[in-house]
């Protein structure tokens, strides 16, 4: 079964949630094959039970000791812009799509999200924009990331960050 994997990581991102769940998304996840959606909700006040009419499987959990076994079987992540996340989808193999919060303050996360997406990593948009992106996307544009060397993705990190 076609799977996507939302994850908000230990955060609450209720917007990103509610905003996968429209219908308007739903059909665009159906277009694409997509039968099982499957949200990590993290301390968001929003946490979906069963719902009829959704033309798709979901699941929904806060958290878990880890969500490995998710990614490894999820054929599409989208997640929050936390590095943690990120890196975790993108040692994984995964195509990536990352939703960026645009209402945090000195928002790093769309620092990370524009430079991953300049070496084609990971696409990247905000939940006003998801259902479009998700009715465009084309994830065969995208390139693996490096395997893991912390010493490489902490430079990277420092250089996207602004820290170097």
């Amino acid at each position: 079964m076609k799977t996507v994997f939302v994850t908000v990581g230990t955060t609450s991102f209720d917007e990103l949630i509610l905003t996968i769940k429209t219908p308007e998304a739903i059909k665009a996840l159906k277009a694409r094959g997509y039968e099982r959606l499957v949200l990590q909700v993290g301390r968001g006040s929003v946490l979906p039970g069963p719902e009829s009419g959704l033309d798709l499987t979901l699941e929904a959990f806060r958290f878990k000791d880890s969500i490995s076994e998710d990614i490894a079987c999820a054929d599409l992540v989208i997640s929050h812009a936390g590095a943690g996340s990120c890196l975790e989808a993108l040692g994984a193999r995964k195509p990536l799509l990352v939703v960026v919060n645009d209402k945090l303050m000195d928002n790093h996360q769309l620092e990370l999200a524009r430079r991953l997406h300049k070496e084609s990593h990971l696409l990247y948009c905000t939940c006003s924009s998801l259902t479009d992106t998700l009715r465009t996307m084309d994830l065969s544009v995208l390139v693996p990331f490096p395997p893991a060397q912390t010493t490489h993705f902490a430079n990277f990190l420092d250089i996207a960050l602004g820290v170097q």
